[in-house]
């Protein structure tokens, strides 16, 4: 009781409650100096930290276009009794007592409460029952929480409880070693980092600590959170399951009627995490946000209690793993991304904006050839004619003939001379290689836990990372990247998630812990990539844990279709695919030889005779500022070719900063009528490119309506067309527009610079 009381005293800061005491005037008179010592140690400690700074009804300045002020801290209400990490954007609060809660989740750009009632900071399962971390009870209505409660919210006597915190830094969970072109970002990105420490209270958890760890950035309106396990008893404990984040979130919308959780609107909170796989996007791929009904909430405007508002961010099956004493578990890492607007652009420029702070390397956007054979001779070639053309980087792709998994001295050595060719003329170089996608045999595959054999994965059947042919390959993949030198790993079919059910498979236990130690042993392989340099091509959201690229929008069979079929394809891939991601993070495809059939009607070879389409996919691609796989023998057949992808690959370079800047939709392509983006960056000199394509056999002249306001241009800006001498002032609207007359050439681009003109901002 007197450790609990002192506990309690510290987490409260200022204000205690003297308890009475069945014990002798000696032991009381110790007690309380103790207690004194403890509450005056913790006072000092909160003390110590600035108060939060006030904050208006909503931020004036629009953050998309400047966000230097936005810088992150730790701070302490002004009565002691809160900590609060806040950036000028978000806000969170954080009581200290009776126990760790959070009591408020604010949207300072539009001063919106996005919280509603107070949750436990985490949940864990241990050795089969569920533990609250954290946590306050006693709140009357669950649909608000106002101030006069929170001094009468109580203690969950069986929850863990906070015994101390700490301000720190933002942490590296990896390293990047920059190897080529990206943007400068600072990494670890600039921020500030709060760590909470709770104790097992009750007898079957004494002992077990957990740390929470939360963390706000510079300028994007972002909290990150995870928790650490730690096994401080003297028996071994199972982690059966853990929720990082439970949050009892303002309703998206209130709807009497019940209907499918998909048809709501979810409150304006996005979630991404590093434990996603089995998807090209962060909707498909994120498995650990669950939007969840919240029947405690009873004077929702849902009659059956249905509407999803509680965000609960917690893995699909396990961690499944036991802790041994002294072991610790480092949980999946969730940022929680507030959302200032309904309008799609904004939302999609807003999770962009994260992909480039948290994943920097996903702005590294090499060009890259894809040659289909290994042979030394065609490969040299295909090497001197990147280098020729201003190609960056070489893959040997799908159906090359290389033999990752072939460690072998001769082979290593053969390859090695190859990539050491490859780099004494400035390309790096890399390979592919199929995990997921394919079966080894009975011994080493996923174990379906229906029938207890293998069969029934996501891919059919695919070999378990737990496996001892998994932890070879593993092993196989680093050996060869390290002693070859490449500078690139294409990983198809990388862990999609799938469970295994088998209890031979050394990497794993059985099926509780399976698809959390493959995806643990996926993170470590492309963050030991990511800490070499080596650039991962990866059809999932590996991004938070090391990866570079993955599909901008893909369909395979697209690229044995009709050459302007596939112009048109391409540009709506492109078009769809850039909402969330980045020009640099999803990749396309040129088909120079023959893939998936079609053909001579579907293939660009002989390069030579279909100039025209060579140079429209050229401009769909890195008019886009998106990379593709030019897959072939080779990047040109004649004088003619060469000349025409230099000129291109040239014309990139030039405006490479500001096309691989945010993508402005404009008009998506329909085959019917011209088509284009807006790439747009209030930090350039170049503000926008604007590139439109025609798709007609015609030359057509249209007026357009260029969206700039994400330019930070106001009243007048300079544009230039094409690349041409001259420049034209032409006047904004109000909301940014500039309407323009263009004339594009048949099945041809046309392309307008943005400059701010002077006198201008």
């Amino acid at each position: 009781m007197i450790v609990a009381t002192i506990q309690r005293v510290a987490r409260t800061g200022v204000s205690f409650v003297i308890a009475r005491l069945a014990a002798p005037l000696a032991v009381q008179i110790a007690f309380m100096t103790l207690l004194f010592a403890h509450a005056a140690a913790a006072e000092d400690k909160v003390s110590a930290l600035p108060v939060v700074p006030k904050a208006g009804l909503f931020r004036a300045a629009d953050w998309l276009l400047d966000a230097a002020d936005a810088k992150a801290g730790v701070y302490r209400t002004a009565d002691n009794r809160s900590l609060v990490l806040d950036n000028g954007l978000v806000r969170r609060t954080i009581r200290l007592g009776p126990n760790g809660a959070t009591i408020g989740l604010d949207d300072l750009r539009t001063g919106a409460s996005l919280l509603r009632s107070v949750r436990p900071e985490a949940l864990v399962t241990i050795d089969g029952k569920e533990w609250s971390v954290g946590g306050l009870r006693g709140q009357p209505n669950q649909a608000f929480l106002l101030e006069e409660w929170l001094d009468k919210l109580t203690d969950e006597p069986s929850s863990f409880g906070l015994v101390g915190f700490r301000a720190a830094s933002v942490e590296k969970p990896l390293e990047w070693k920059r190897t080529r072109h990206a943007e400068d970002r600072p990494w670890p990105p600039r921020g500030a980092a709060l760590l909470l420490d709770f104790a097992g209270r009750d007898p079957a958890v004494k002992g077990v600590t957990v740390t929470i760890r939360y963390e706000i950035y510079d300028g994007i309106p972002v909290i990150g959170k995870s928790l650490t396990v730690t096994n401080k008893t003297d028996r071994p404990i199972k982690i059966d399951s853990l929720a990082v984040e439970v949050l009892a979130a303002v309703e998206g919308e209130s709807s009497v009627d019940t209907r499918d959780v998909g048809q709501w609107r979810r409150p304006p909170i996005d979630v991404l995490s590093d434990y996603m796989f089995h998807g090209m996007d962060a909707e498909t791929a994120n498995v650990v946000a669950h939007w969840e009904a919240d029947p405690g909430y009873k004077t929702q405007v849902s009659y059956g209690l249905q509407t999803p508002c509680l965000l609960v961010c917690r893995p699909p099956i396990g961690p499944g793993v036991t802790l041994q004493p002294g072991a610790s578990l480092d949980s999946f890492r969730v940022y929680l991304i507030a959302q200032d607007s309904t309008e799609r652009e904004r939302q999609g420029l807003t999770v962009r904006r994260v992909w480039r702070t948290l994943a920097p390397w996903t702005t590294e956007n090499p060009l890259m050839m894809h040659v289909r054979s290994a042979n030394q001779a065609t490969f040299r070639a295909a090497v001197d004619q990147c280098a020729t053309v201003g190609f960056e980087m070489i893959i040997y792709t799908f159906g090359s003939g290389l033999q990752m998994e072939n460690t072998g001295d001769d082979y290593i050595a053969r390859i090695k001379a190859d990539v050491d060719y490859a780099h004494g003329k400035g390309i790096q170089v890399g390979g592919y290689s199929l995990f997921s996608s394919r079966r080894i045999d009975d011994a080493n595959d996923v174990i379906n836990p229906a029938t207890g054999k293998p069969g029934g994965a996501i891919f059919g059947n695919a070999p378990c990372f737990g496996s001892k042919w998994g932890q070879e390959y593993e092993r196989k993949l680093k050996d060869f990247i390290a002693r070859t030198g490449f500078d690139l790993l294409e990983h198809d079919g990388p862990y999609p998630g799938d469970r295994c059910a088998s209890t031979t498979h050394p990497g794993h236990n059985g099926l509780e812990d399976s698809q959390w130690t493959q995806w643990e042993t996926s993170k470590q392989l492309y963050s030991w990539c990511r800490e070499r340099g080596v650039y991962v091509n990866q059809p999932d959201c590996y991004f938070l844990v090391g990866g570079s690229k993955t599909g901008m929008g893909y369909r395979e069979t697209n690229w044995s279709l009709p050459r302007d079929q596939q112009m048109l394809h391409a540009r709506q891939h492109i078009f769809d695919g850039t909402w969330n991601k980045t020009p640099s993070i999803g990749w396309m495809f040129v088909p120079l030889s023959e893939y998936h059939g079609g053909g001579a009607a579907a293939t660009i070879e002989p390069l030579d005779a279909h100039r025209d389409d060579y140079q429209r996919h050229l401009q769909n691609a890195l008019g886009a500022g998106v990379q593709a796989c030019y897959r072939g023998a080779r990047l040109y057949d004649t004088e003619a070719t060469r000349e025409l992808v230099t000129r291109w690959v040239a014309w990139f370079k030039k405006h490479r900063a500001i096309l691989e800047s945010d993508v402005i939709h404009a008009r998506r392509a329909d085959g019917r009528d011209v088509d284009y983006l807006v790439h747009v960056n209030p930090a350039l000199s170049e503000r926008a490119l604007a590139v439109i394509y025609n798709p007609l056999p015609e030359s057509v002249a249209r007026t357009i309506r260029l969206p700039l306001y994400y330019t930070g241009l106001s009243g007048v800006a300079r544009l230039r067309r094409e690349d041409g001498a001259e420049s034209e002032d032409v006047r904004l609207d109000a909301a940014g527009r500039a309407v323009i007359d263009v004339t594009v050439p048949p099945r041809g681009m046309t392309w307008l610079v943005i400059d701010a003109a002077p006198g201008a901002e």
